[in-house]
């Protein structure tokens, strides 16, 4: 028997997306990824990293120091799972509570990142991906920084994406129970910024942050 791809979503394979806007749309929505590896012994380990996309590329950071980033340079497989959480969904019976959510999980294969310049013009990425335009308001990255931090690129081999939405599915039987049902939106809001206990003096909130509050 002919062994599925490793990407196929075996469980309600209906809510399977495997498009390629899909993926980068969730992929750009998110900020924290979970980096599954295992180790020189086959010890599994899952850690969480922010993360920039560019193209059909992640692009994970950290110290020169940390286990994943010196583990991934060697070229091993990574999988790369992220997921957004949309809504409670209430249902009449325990079996059917339920969340509405969107995930990616992929997979592929990391490289490190060596040139100076690129990894410079990555980590300007990176501060733009948790703050659009954000990068140009605070220093870039020095000599020093840029040798004390390691830099991945992993390529996105296979990816699927899976997506529940809508109310919840109770049975027939349940639909006459004085039970309420529905689902609760979950969204992310920003709250007023603060101010840095050494922050500079007369320094106005930039307009990166504005832009979050309108």
């Amino acid at each position: 028997m002919r062994k599925p791809a490793r990407h196929k979503v075996q469980r309600i394979p209906k809510r399977a997306h495997y498009d390629a806007a899909t993926i980068h749309a969730i992929f750009d929505a998110a900020c924290i990824a979970h980096v599954a590896f295992a180790d020189s012994s086959g010890q599994p380990f899952v850690i969480p990293m922010l993360y920039a996309r560019e193209g059909e590329c992640l692009y994970l950071h950290g110290s020169i120091a940390s286990r994943l980033l010196k583990t991934g340079e060697s070229g091993i497989a990574l999988c790369v799972c992220v997921t957004l959480v949309d809504g409670l969904v209430l249902a009449r019976s325990h079996f059917h509570h339920s969340m509405n959510y969107r995930s990616v999980v992929a997979f592929g294969i990391a490289e490190l990142v060596q040139d100076r310049d690129e990894k410079a013009a990555v980590l300007a990425r990176y501060v733009d991906s948790i703050l659009p335009g954000r990068a140009a308001e605070s220093r870039a990255a020095d000599r020093n920084e840029l040798n004390a931090t390691a830099l991945l690129r992993f390529r996105i081999e296979h990816a699927s994406a899976k997506i529940r939405s809508g109310g919840p599915k109770d049975d027939p039987a349940d639909r006459e129970l004085p039970v309420w049902s529905g689902v609760v939106p979950i969204s992310q809001a920003y709250a007023a910024p603060q101010v840095a206990e050494d922050a500079t003096p007369g320094i106005p909130v930039p307009d990166s942050v504005l832009r979050l509050l309108d």
